[in-house]
């Protein structure tokens, strides 16, 4: 469970702007996602595509699964036609089919992954083509809930941070890191509170 008022109280004291949007949004919410090979296959199917295109895209994909769950068995039983035809690119298809086969043969170990620092998962995950830093950031988030996981890159992030301090442009890797080091330990939880703001209503 997240200690929420310890979390206000960290924001309340180091970050005065982020506190103010955790008042408008209310408690985080973020919880593990405990499939972690599904976690991938939506992080992979999730680049560079709009929220809702990847959401359609995800649902067609796993109904031409089923009967069968979204597994590494199930994967590699696919073709490259088939994940075509379902709404990805060719590019996409062959990061998901190389997911499922390292994830077969143990090149990627995600019954044990949850052991590992931050740092290792993130050597371990990016063996698989199509997982930079990024889409393993985002699985530490969102698949293990790791609390101090800052994704410097992410546009999201980057947008917020630019409407949120006041910047003339995206900021730099340097800027969003000056700024994330407030949130620590609670640099995950930050980020989630830039991407809702995003979706607040414009005041």
């Amino acid at each position: 469970m997240l200690d929420h008022p310890s979390i206000d109280r960290h924001f309340a004291s180091n970050d005065s702007v982020l506190a103010e949007v955790i008042r408008q949004v209310g408690p985080c919410t973020l919880r593990p996602r405990r499939d972690r090979f599904r976690t991938l296959v939506g992080s992979i199917i999730s680049q560079q595509i709009s929220t809702s295109a990847a959401r359609t895209i995800r649902a067609r994909f796993e109904a031409h699964l089923k009967p069968a769950k979204v597994s590494p068995e199930s994967v590699a039983r696919l073709t490259l036609d088939e994940l075509r035809a379902l709404g990805l690119s060719r590019q996409k298809a062959s990061y998901l089919l190389d997911l499922a086969a390292k994830c077969s043969d143990g090149t990627v170990r995600l019954s044990r992954i949850g052991r590992y620092s931050d740092e290792e998962i993130i050597e371990e995950l990016t063996q698989v083509k199509g997982i930079g830093r990024w889409s393993a950031q985002m699985f530490l988030i969102f698949g293990l809930r790791r609390l101090n996981v800052f994704p410097a890159d992410d546009l999201g992030v980057r947008t917020a941070i630019r409407r949120l301090y006041g910047l003339d442009a995206l900021p730099s890797s340097g800027e969003s890191h000056e700024i994330g080091r407030r949130w620590q330990p609670y640099a995950s939880i930050g980020a989630w509170y830039c991407w809702r703001f995003l979706e607040l209503p414009p005041r």
